[in-house]
């Protein structure tokens, strides 16, 4: 029923009668004659529209039962799109090759740490794992904007760019950090913050951790 009352609606049915035929709301949404007639009747009987038919033509009105209860499901969507976007990642504890201390511990990088994420990492990175039901969730990360890190130049080498995001491990705030060089693997993430997450959540390697990443 909601998607005849939404459909109604979008005619601006909540502020007046609106004249509609059930062969134009069937192909409105997308079904028979028959189920659009038959949803129409439903609708009158469970007193969510008033309905007149006359030689003219058919004409509808949402009424205050119908209103609330599009505006029901209008909180409930309310709820879920303007509470902040997260996703969860689930992963698999795993020591690194040591190389997260050292590009952490570089000026170039932590400074903007410091300023872009109004913390100062811990000079490391916990490694996870991705488990592979939840790629999809870390391909998402690779279309979000983030907090973009900016590469630079030493008098030997020069560091690319890292994109961050806000996170949160069992209560730990931190950032997971994705360097956007092209061999990087698809399947692992970094995750920095100001303490030690590995000590401080007493992970071994194996061990299931949930990344709630913050938009």
């Amino acid at each position: 029923m909601l998607g005849i009352l939404k459909q109604l609606a979008l005619m601006d049915a909540t502020r007046s009668f609106v004249k509609i035929s059930s062969k134009e709301l069937a192909d409105r949404i997308g079904q028979s004659l028959q189920t659009a007639a038959r949803k129409l009747k439903e609708l009158e009987e469970n007193g969510m529209i008033e309905r007149v038919l006359d030689k003219d033509g058919q004409f509808i009105a949402i009424n205050e039962k119908g209103k609330k209860l599009l505006y029901k499901e209008y909180l409930e969507y309310k709820k879920i799109f303007e509470r902040g976007e997260s996703i969860i990642i689930t992963g698999k504890a795993m020591s690194g090759v040591g190389e997260g201390r050292y590009y952490v511990s570089l000026q170039g990088y932590r400074k903007q740490f410091i300023e872009k994420l109004n913390f100062d990492p811990f000079p490391g990175t916990l490694n996870i794992k991705i488990n592979k039901e939840h790629l999809y969730f870390r391909r998402k990360l690779d279309e979000e904007e983030g907090v973009k890190i900016e590469g630079f130049s030493t008098e030997d080498r020069t560091f690319g760019e890292v994109k961050a995001f806000r996170c949160r491990i069992n209560g730990i705030e931190g950032a997971v950090v994705l360097p956007q060089r092209t061999h990087y693997p698809a399947d692992i993430i970094e995750v920095i913050s100001e303490v030690r997450i590995r000590e401080k959540l007493n992970l071994k390697d194996g061990d299931t951790v949930n990344v709630e990443v913050i938009f």
